[in-house]
């Protein structure tokens, strides 16, 4: 059953914020660039997104200017935690780096590893009360926002990796930008006992990727169900929770908030955790997990690259890209 809009916790700071940036950002633009940069909400090109370096419609930072990229960054940030931004710049910052290791290890270099090689896009006019959505895309970084009545919002599918997860080479060696995604899962796995272990490792060998990939939809039997947590112990308790709101809040404070309500007010008791994979942290041992609750799915796979390459998503399996949300307002906003 869609949402009714009028039970649902509007966001108008995060909504005018958003809007600003994206009128912005296109204002800055020539008529080609921004005819480049602008699609129409309705359609399937909002629904595509990916991870990998693939080429993807929208306007690339590399065909922008200094003021031009500053302004897609802020549109970009609009959406995002002061974490989030941060990390969103230390995913993007890993391209060269990755190309050192490429070079280093003697790896087929396949793409071409540069930071500015990101899309930004915008879906219908900003602002109004008509649906409309922006997206930022590239290796990576999967960032899509849906606006709809104005000021309801939908931050999902929201998507961060990182090769290498752990830098090699040079004077960043050691850095791992994603580090909590892996480190509080495993602490989490670790912790369970024979009996719990028996039922949240679901398999001793990890998958070769999330197991969603890119789709368009989700459904909860896309993934293995593990150990609920209301058979977990109190401290166990406590580091799924930080774990699923560490995803949380990579979007905006005002978005989290609302966002947790809503992974909250379903139900945590039934939330299971799922592990694939070599439970000890060393290289090669690749592993997987997965984090799944009523309306939400958590997913995470450094399994690529001897286990030095991170993809992790959050996923709504009735509003990402703001379908709930969409099927209220057509409801009570018939469109001709």
């Amino acid at each position: 059953m869609a949402t009714e809009l009028s039970t649902v916790q509007r966001a108008p700071s995060a909504a005018r914020r958003m809007a600003d940036a994206a009128n912005n950002f296109l204002a800055a633009l020539s008529n080609e660039q921004r005819a480049t940069a602008s699609f129409v909400f309705e359609g399937d090109e909002r629904y595509f997104w990916h991870y990998t370096p693939i080429a993807r419609n929208g306007l690339l930072l590399k065909h922008m200017t200094t003021k031009q990229r500053e302004l897609a960054f802020a549109l970009a940030e609009s959406g995002l935690s002061e974490r989030g931004v941060q990390q969103v710049h230390q995913i993007i910052d890993l391209e060269p780096i990755l190309r050192e290791h490429e070079k280093i290890q003697h790896r087929e270099e396949r793409w071409d590893r540069a930071s500015e090689l990101y899309y930004f896009s915008v879906f219908g006019q900003p602002g109004g009360r008509e649906p409309w959505g922006w997206r930022v895309g590239g290796h990576h970084v999967g960032l899509q926002f849906t606006i709809v009545d104005g000021d309801l919002i939908s931050p999902v599918p929201l998507f961060f990796g990182a090769n290498p997860a752990e830098v090699e080479y040079g004077p960043q060696a050691g850095f791992r930008a994603l580090l909590e995604e892996e480190d509080l899962a495993r602490e989490l796995v670790q912790s369970l006992d024979a009996d719990q272990q028996a039922v949240a490792i679901v398999d001793q060998t990890a998958p070769a990727d999330i197991l969603t990939v890119n789709y368009r939809k989700v459904e909860p039997g896309m993934t293995p169900a593990g150990l609920p947590l209301g058979q977990m112990r109190d401290g166990q308790r406590d580091v799924l929770v930080r774990l699923i709101r560490h995803y949380v809040t990579r979007c905006s404070d005002d978005l989290s908030v609302d966002a947790w309500r809503r992974i909250e007010g379903a139900g945590l008791e039934a939330i299971t955790f799922a592990w694939a994979g070599p439970t000890e942290r060393s290289r090669q041992n690749g592993h997987y997990y997965n984090v799944k609750g009523p309306t939400f799915m958590l997913e995470y796979d450094n399994t690529q690259n001897d286990a030095n390459h991170i993809h992790s998503v959050w996923r709504d399996f009735t509003n990402d890209f703001g379908e709930d949300l969409l099927a209220a307002h057509l409801t009570q906003h018939p469109h001709g």
